[in-house]
């Protein structure tokens, strides 16, 4: 006698917890396809994240999704309380993010309109506070592979299978802005033979490895940056009129990865801060650890 196929339970259930974050970049403040959605307003020991977080279903998940920015495009890079968004995510019950942003391309064969799942960063910023740590206690968590492979490979694969022309490893340098970069820090970075160019990933990417949460970005390419002998300056509608063709293809791209993720995380992300911190514990400070707890509580004790 055949043996009957066994069935599938649904993944959905309104008590789950939220266990996939999305946060949207310039272009993507809201995520279609998501159902059964409710606002929450999330406090932190940080301050305040960019908005509220929509809350719902989304290919048999339950999913929080951020504008990084606001909605409304509230805040530059700059301002954006990256600290705060994380943590956010951290108190929800994330474990992995799925990062959208928009770039600009430092490579020809890197078209506008290409995705491109950066594997490295490099930093160019200077006013942006990328730790939890400080104040009396002292982490160093392992930053040379910067994003979760195995979170980067099912947005590479996702990419395929939504028809976007992707890119799978490269380096994306990011800058403080918000101004766009001169000719000569272009043609730089081209020299150092960077792949993209943006304002905010990276620094999301620090402070997810030390909230142990799996970071990968989708870096949607938007312009040639100001190197391109076709394209001697960088237009803001220029790059709202690329925004607005790639906005589908972000949305399709992450409802395959959502649609298609995995229960198990096969990765070191989740312990990243277990040999990390170097302080003391006895001499760590009540208060400190009370603003520490949601990230790194287990190894304060």
């Amino acid at each position: 006698m055949a043996k009957k196929p066994a069935q599938r339970k649904s993944k959905t259930k309104s008590s789950d917890a939220v266990r996939i974050g999305i946060i949207g970049g310039s272009g993507l403040y809201s995520m279609s396809g998501l159902t059964a959605t409710r606002e929450v307003r999330v406090k932190t020991p940080f301050g305040e994240p960019s908005d509220a977080f929509v809350i719902g279903e989304l290919e048999g998940h339950r999913v929080a999704f951020l504008a990084r920015h606001g909605r409304g495009h509230r805040l530059s890079p700059s301002e954006i309380n990256y600290r705060a968004n994380i943590c956010a995510l951290k108190m929800l019950g994330v474990e992995r993010v799925l990062s959208v942003s928009a770039v600009g391309s430092l490579r020809e064969e890197y078209a506008p309109l290409d995705f491109l799942i950066p594997d490295q960063f490099f930093d160019r910023t200077r006013l942006r506070r990328s730790t939890f740590f400080g104040d009396g206690v002292v982490a160093h968590v392992g930053f040379d592979r910067p994003v979760c492979g195995q979170l980067a490979g099912a947005l590479g694969a996702a990419c395929e299978r939504a028809n976007v022309n992707v890119h799978r490893v490269g380096t994306y340098v990011c800058m403080e802005g918000p101004q766009f970069s001169t000719l000569a820090e272009s043609h730089t970075y081209r020299q150092l033979r960077f792949d993209v160019i943006g304002m905010t990933n990276l620094t999301e990417a620090k402070l997810a490895r030390e909230a142990e949460l799996c970071y990968a970005t989708v870096a949607m390419i938007t312009d040639y940056d100001c190197w391109h002998p076709a394209h001697a300056s960088v237009t803001v509608t220029e790059i709202i009129e690329n925004l607005t063709r790639n906005a589908t293809n972000a949305q399709n791209v992450i409802r395959e990865t959502v649609k298609h993720m995995v229960d198990t995380r096969d990765c070191k992300c989740g312990s990243a801060l277990a040999h990390a911190i170097l302080t003391d514990r006895k001499l760590i400070p009540v208060t400190v650890k009370k603003r520490l707890a949601a990230i790194a509580g287990k190894y304060l004790a």
